[in-house]
């Protein structure tokens, strides 16, 4: 059996793109269905004993998709890299914007991901 740390350790390193392909795999290959991505952020967020400093500043945030540009197949293919998304749902939530590409991501995450996109031709927001 494999040493139970060094799985969470694994586990709790994993990009969002990673967590996205193992949620893909177990559900394929074990009919296993993860919980919501929105749920296993907040479990890792921890929230310290000092409540007044987290109410002062925002630690996590959801990268939203506000517009697709003018290269919207370029922006489907970076959704789709972020998400860990098939063509179809990637497609779908690239033509329904606003839809959160992100959600409950550590700010430097949440740039890094409005860069991308944003790289791609598509108009992002932080919230």
């Amino acid at each position: 059996m494999a040493d139970i740390e060094e799985l969470a350790e694994q586990l709790v390193g994993l990009t969002i793109q990673e967590a996205n392909e193992l949620a893909n795999h177990l559900e394929e290959e074990y009919d296993i269905q993860p919980a919501s991505a929105g749920v296993a952020v907040a479990a890792d967020g921890g929230g310290g004993a000092d409540g007044e400093a987290e109410e002062d500043e925002q630690t996590e945030f959801d990268v939203v998709l506000t517009g697709i540009g003018g290269n919207k197949i370029q922006v489907i293919k970076e959704v789709r890299s972020i998400t860990g998304m098939g063509l179809k749902e990637a497609k779908s939530l690239v033509d329904e914007a606003p839809n959160p590409v992100s959600e409950g991501v550590s700010r430097e995450e949440a740039d890094d991901l409005k860069a991308q996109v944003e790289d791609a031709g598509g108009e992002v927001e932080l919230q």
